[in-house]
């Protein structure tokens, strides 16, 4: 009788401590699974960080405390007990914080705001006492938490069970032990997110995460200087030119100007070279941008002709406006993002204000490609979708956003709920309001629609010449097509 119970015994036993050795199982029992580096083992430094100066100087008077507590604990200063940093995906969040503590010398504990989750109530809650507790050992020291919003999401209020409630109770530990750390003890919490908006207030007041660093997308020297730091892994032809590179790149990240970097690289191993050139990089722009060229992809004669027709109704209604951002070149050659062909502007500086005036010759130049169909082939085609979706959500910005409407004048009517993941929009306006919304926006939408026929009817003979010589060569500089605007090939 009682070998069954012994067997049983001794099978739960084995199952038990084999649960037990799974590294971040369900079965850890409270282990944080934090990693652990030192300043060796990390190898950041602030000078591997480029293009966020304002971050880092934000940053420096942190990393000078843990070097010199004393000098701080001699006038009654303590160190902000957390920092949260703010921005859009591959800033350099993370390598901000890795930077940090390479400069200070110290542990660098990092961990993922997903890893406390658990499917037991209670796991995620003494995951983070465990955390703290290690930290506490291995003082002065840095903590980072990447991806709090995970954790440390706005409670409802509502009363919950399951995943909510242990969600909630790794939120109200972290806030415990928050509170209950020494800022003289040189313990540095650094939190990362992408939704900040989504995070509880509670964990945003003044001794927990006391600092808020935003961390934006780098400006044209940001990101010649982001450029120049990737550059230095590969080898580089002559004649290099990265500000040129920086100028077509506006609104790039950090991590999608390595990429470019990488994919200039690949392209010249490719072609059987041992050093990158201008093409490498100017063709990697539009493999990030557009996607990889469809060779295989072959368009009839009159689909080619359509999407040069296309294509140039763009670069002329672009050049006949003033304010507009010249064009750099001109492509039919389809792409594997779904492009069939495009049109590349470069302005010469960068501006972080748009005028009324310019969003409007935005528009129009959008509206260049069914023009163009329209006038000269006499039909329509679905190339123009993506034309109008971006006509469409930029003329409904200006009109509830932005007070360029006269309709509305300067009433917000529309505001944005997610302001690095996409910039989703939520109207704040009645039904009828709405409606009168649709009727702006389809109005001022159609007028750019008059304006860019308009100009194209003055220049037909330009658009059917243009036209023939895209067909002809499938590709075009901007030299080469402003030589055709003003008068010659």
């Amino acid at each position: 009788m009682l070998l069954p119970a012994v067997f049983f015994i001794v099978v739960g036993l084995f199952m038990f401590r084999m649960l037990r050795r799974m590294d971040g199982g369900s079965m850890s029992f409270g282990k944080s699974g934090a990693k652990m580096y030192v300043q060796a083992q990390t190898g950041k430094t602030f000078a591997d960080v480029a293009g966020q100066d304002e971050a880092k100087e934000a940053l420096v008077e942190i990393v000078d405390f843990l070097h010199n507590p004393g000098k701080y604990a001699a006038i009654g200063a303590t160190l902000p007990k957390g920092a949260l940093l703010v921005g859009p995906p591959g800033t350099g969040k993370t390598l901000l914080a890795k930077a940090i503590a390479g400069e200070a010398d110290v542990p660098f504990f990092s961990i993922s705001g997903s890893e406390f989750v658990e499917m037991f109530v209670g796991m995620g809650a003494a995951k983070v006492r465990d955390l703290f507790k290690q930290a506490g050992a291995k003082a002065p020291c840095i903590v980072f938490i990447d991806e709090i919003d995970t954790i440390g999401k706005k409670r409802d209020g509502l009363i919950g069970t399951g995943a909510n409630d242990e969600r909630e109770q790794t939120l109200n530990q972290l806030l415990a032990e928050m509170d209950g750390f020494d800022g003289k003890k040189g313990v540095v919490i650094l939190g990362a997110t992408n939704r900040a908006e989504t995070l509880d207030k509670a964990l945003l007041r003044p001794g927990r995460f006391d600092r808020r660093i935003n961390v934006e997308l780098p400006d044209l020297r940001g990101r010649e200087a982001i450029l120049k730091v990737h550059a230095k892994k590969i080898k580089e032809g002559d004649a290099v030119d990265y500000t040129a590179i920086a100028r077509a790149t506006p609104g790039a990240s950090g991590a999608e100007l390595a990429n470019i970097i990488n994919e200039a690289a690949l392209r010249a191993v490719r072609h059987g070279r041992s050093a990158i050139a201008q093409a490498d990089l100017e063709e990697s722009i539009e493999v990030i941008l557009a996607g990889q060229q469809r060779k295989n992809a072959v368009l009839t004669p009159r689909e080619k002709r359509i999407v040069a027709h296309h294509e140039i109704g763009h670069a002329l209604v672009a050049a006949k406006q003033p304010g507009s951002p010249p064009v750099h070149k001109i492509t039919i050659i389809p792409r594997t993002s779904g492009a069939l062909g495009y049109i590349m502007q470069v302005d010469e500086e960068e501006y972080f204000l748009m005028s009324r005036e310019q969003g409007l010759a935005k528009i129009t130049t959008l509206m260049g490609g069914r023009a163009a169909e329209e006038l000269i082939i006499g039909s329509i085609t679905t190339g123009a979708a993506n034309d109008i979706e971006t006509a469409t959500k930029l003329a409904r910005a200006m009109v509830s956003r932005y007070g360029m409407s006269d309709a509305f004048g300067m009433v917000a009517l529309e505001m944005v709920t997610n302001q690095y993941l996409g910039g989703d929009t939520a109207l704040t306006c009645s039904n009828e309001t709405a409606a009168r919304i649709d009727a702006e926006v389809i109005g001022l939408v159609g007028e750019c629609h008059k304006k860019a026929l308009s100009i194209l009817r003055e220049n037909r003979e330009k658009l059917r010449e243009l036209a023939d010589l895209l067909y002809e060569k499938e590709t075009m500089s901007g030299e080469e097509f402003l030589r055709v605007v003003d008068g010659g090939r």
